[in-house]
Parts: C-alpha cells; sequence; structure tokens
C-alpha cells in the first residue's frame, strides 16, 4: 500500500474517506482502512497468525493444505533474476496464479469466519473453476493450475 499512498500523492488522488480515522465518519474510528486491526481490508497471513510473525505460515503451504494448487514452478525469491532475463511473461503468470491462491485462501477464511455459507463458498470456487477453465485454451498456466487442482 505504500506505493499507492506515493502515487496517489504524486497524481493529485483525492481520497477522503480512505484516509478518514474517525474525523468525518465516527464508525470509521476504530474500523478504517489505516489501521492494522479491522475487517475493512486485511493481511489474511497476519490476521491467521494473530498478528504474531513467528506465526505466519506460507502461503504455498497453506494453499495446499487446503487443496488449492499453490504455486507453480516460480516462487518470489525468483522474481528479480527472471525480471533480469527479461522473462516478464513468466512473471505476469507467477502473479496471476499467486494471486488466485490469495483469494481461494480468502474464499475459504470467509467460509470460515461465516461470511460464506458453505453454498456461497462452493458457488464461489466454481465460478472461479469455470472462468479458469474458459482461459486454460489461451493461458497454459491455467490449464496448469487446473491440472494441479484436481
Amino acid at each position: 500500500l505504500p506505493v499507492l499512498h506515493y502515487r496517489g500523492l504524486r497524481h493529485g488522488v483525492e481520497a477522503s474517506k480512505y484516509w478518514d480515522m474517525g474525523e468525518d465518519d465516527r464508525e470509521f474510528k476504530w474500523n478504517n482502512y489505516i489501521s492494522r486491526y479491522h475487517m475493512r481490508h486485511l493481511d489474511l497471513m497476519d490476521l491467521l497468525a494473530m498478528y504474531s510473525p513467528k506465526n505466519n505460515a506460507p502461503l504455498d503451504a497453506l494453499a495446499k493444505l487446503c487443496g488449492f494448487p499453490g504455486k507453480l514452478g516460480m516462487d518470489g525469491s525468483q522474481v528479480h533474476a527472471q525480471y533480469l532475463a527479461g522473462q516478464l511473461e513468466d512473471i505476469r503468470r507467477y502473479c496471476e496464479t499467486d494471486v488466485m491462491n490469495t483469494y481461494l485462501m480468502y474464499c475459504r477464511f470467509q467460509k470460515m469466519r461465516g461470511g460464506f455459507t458453505e453454498a456461497e463458498y462452493e458457488q464461489e470456487i466454481a465460478y472461479v473453476r469455470e472462468t479458469l477453465g474458459h482461459l486454460a485454451p489461451t493461458e497454459c498456466h491455467w490449464d496448469e493450475y487446473l491440472k494441479a487442482w484436481a
């Protein structure tokens, strides 16, 4: 988020609701976009670890534990070398599947905390599979992802 803050400053973006910490809307005093301990936005790993870094579990391990594909071939430690080698498409594919793993874990979290019913969760998972199925014929990483999610 800090990069977005700096870019917002650079480009003169007005985002008063984002920065409101209760001055304009009392509801935002303890539940705003800036504070760490709320649900307006969340860092899923941080929340699941109860805000204690020693309890952090890697996204890849959690995704696989929950039956999702996890990382497929590349991990974050390889991105810089891939960038230097000009492998931008590989980085894009890695980022896309990483975001998908994060989203699927968020859906699982929503089910656990009662944000999704079982039916809503199953519907969202089916929608994700269907969407990736439409992408898979032209985007090989989604085909690989779906095969790993068998």
